[in-house]
C-alpha cells in the first residue's frame, strides 16, 4: 500500500503538504463510505485506493458494502441502465425486491461515520438510516443522469431527495434538485498495481502468455462485458480498420459481482468474433486482473473506449496516463479526459471510431504526441491525489456548511 509521501515525486511536495494541512483540520472526523462491491468496477476500485489516504491524513474513513441477492443486483442492473437513458421495463416484482433488500441492509449494516456518503442508486434506500446518525449524508452518484428514464428516476428520487447533499463527476450529469450539489471527479492511483511502470520484459511476459503477436499491431479495448461498453461495436469498428491495416482486436475484461449481465453481453461477444484469430477475447482472473491489465495497456498500440453511455471510465485515464493514443466515445464524463485533436481523439459512431483508429495506426509520431499530452492532462487533473482534496475540502464545506473555504 503506497504512503502519501511516495506521491511527490510525480505531483509535487506542495501539493502533499496541503493534503496534510487540510487533513490536520479534519483530524478526528469519521467518514463512511458505502457501496455495492468491494470487486469489479471503478467504485470499488477507487475506494480501495482512497480510503488508506483518508486515514494517513487524520480522518478516519470506513468503507461498508451492502449484501444483496441475484434478484437484487438484476434490478439494480436495470436502474443503471436506464439511469443512463436505456430503456427498461422493471415490474412491481422486481421493485418489491429492491425495497425488501433495501430494509435488510437498513437494519442490518453498521453505521460509524460523522459523514456517511452512500455510492450510486444499490445503497440509496439506507437514507432511511438517517435519524440513527448525528451529522449529514451524501449521495454519490458516478453515473450520467441527465438522460435518465423518467420512471426509475421518479422512483429513486423519493430517497435521493432525503439526503444532504449530491456528489457528480461532471456538471452536465446533474439534475434539478433543491440539495446543496458538488463535484468530484474520480481519479486512478499513479502507484497502484494497474498504473504502476514496468519493464519491458514483464510487458512482454503478459502479452505472450494471451497469445498476441508483438510483431503486429494491436487495438485494445478493457471493460466488463456490459452492452453500454459496446463490444460488438468495437469489433465492427475492428473489421473496417482491418480492411486497410494489418492488426489484431484485443477485448480484456472480467466481471463484476453486482453486474448478473456480463456472462450474456461475453456470449455474445464470442459470437460476434467467430473464430477469428485476430480478435483475443480475454477475461482476466480477478488475481491477475490489475498486473495483466496494466501490462496490455502499455503494449497496445492504440486504446478504444467505445462506450454507449459512461459515467466517468476510469479505465480511459488509465490509457491516457500511460501515454497511449486513445480514440473513445464523445459521451459522458470522457470529453472531460480526451479533449479532441489534443489528447486523444473522440468518435461518436462505429465508422467513425474505425476512421480515428486508422488515424493513429498511420500516423505514429502523431500518435505519440496525443500520447505525451494526455500523460500530462491526467497528472494535473485526474490523480488520487486531487480526488483526495476535493473530499477533504467538501468535508470542511459540509463542517462549515460553506461552499468557500478559506485556508
Amino acid at each position: 500500500m503506497s504512503t502519501l509521501n511516495e506521491y511527490r515525486a510525480i505531483v509535487g511536495d506542495g501539493v502533499v503538504d496541503e493534503l496534510y494541512g487540510l487533513g490536520e483540520r479534519l483530524r478526528g472526523r469519521v467518514v463512511q463510505h458505502i457501496n455495492s462491491t468491494r470487486v469489479g468496477g471503478g467504485v470499488a476500485e477507487i475506494l480501495s485506493n482512497l480510503v488508506p489516504l483518508f486515514k494517513e491524513v487524520g480522518v478516519e474513513a470506513a468503507w461498508d458494502v451492502i449484501s444483496g441477492t441475484d434478484a437484487f443486483f438484476e434490478v439494480t442492473k436495470k436502474f443503471h441502465n436506464a439511469l443512463h437513458g436505456r430503456r427498461e421495463e422493471i415490474p412491481r416484482s422486481l421493485l418489491a425486491i429492491f425495497r425488501e433488500v433495501g430494509r435488510e441492509n437498513i437494519r442490518n449494516l453498521p453505521l460509524r461515520g460523522d459523514i456517511t456518503i452512500v455510492h450510486d442508486p444499490q445503497p440509496v434506500m439506507l437514507i432511511k438510516n438517517k435519524e440513527k446518525t448525528a451529522g449529514p449524508w451524501i449521495w454519490r452518484c458516478h453515473i450520467d443522469i441527465a438522460q435518465a428514464d423518467p420512471r426509475v428516476f421518479s422512483f429513486l428520487r423519493q430517497f435521493i431527495s432525503d439526503y444532504d447533499g449530491l456528489i457528480f463527476s461532471s456538471p452536465l450529469f446533474s439534475k434539478r434538485f433543491s440539495l446543496r450539489q458538488f463535484l468530484i471527479s474520480p481519479s486512478i492511483d499513479p502507484l497502484s498495481e494497474k498504473n504502476r511502470e514496468m519493464g519491458k520484459d514483464e510487458v512482454a511476459a503478459v502479452i505472450a502468455k494471451y497469445g498476441i503477436d508483438p510483431k503486429r499491431p494491436f487495438v485494445l479495448q478493457v471493460s466488463r462485458y456490459d452492452y453500454l461498453k459496446d463490444p460488438v461495436g468495437v469489433i465492427e469498428a475492428f473489421r473496417l480498420v482491418r480492411k486497410y491495416n494489418d492488426c489484431q482486436l484485443v477485448l480484456a475484461g472480467n466481471r463484476a459481482a453486482d453486474d448478473p449481465e456480463s456472462d450474456r453481453v461475453l456470449a455474445e461477444v464470442r459470437e460476434k468474433a467467430g473464430k477469428d484469430p485476430d480478435i483475443h477475447i480475454l477475461l482476466i482472473p480477478p488475481e491477475n486482473n490489475d498486473t495483466d491489465i496494466n501490462a496490455l495497456q502499455r503494449a497496445a498500440t492504440v486504446v478504444v473506449q467505445k462506450s454507449l453511455r459512461e459515467g466517468f471510465g476510469l479505465v480511459v485515464s488509465e490509457a491516457l496516463w500511460k501515454g497511449r493514443p486513445v480514440v473513445a466515445s464523445a459521451i459522458g464524463g470522457i470529453p472531460l479526459q480526451v479533449e479532441h485533436g489534443r489528447t486523444g481523439l473522440l468518435c461518436r459512431s462505429v465508422e467513425g471510431a474505425a476512421l480515428e483508429i486508422k488515424q493513429l495506426l498511420n500516423n505514429p509520431a502523431y500518435a505519440e504526441k496525443l500520447g505525451a499530452n494526455a500523460r500530462e492532462h491526467i497528472r494535473q487533473n485526474f490523480l488520487l491525489t486531487r480526488h483526495l482534496k476535493d473530499y477533504l475540502l467538501l468535508l470542511l464545506a459540509l463542517q462549515r456548511d460553506e461552499d468557500i473555504i478559506h485556508l
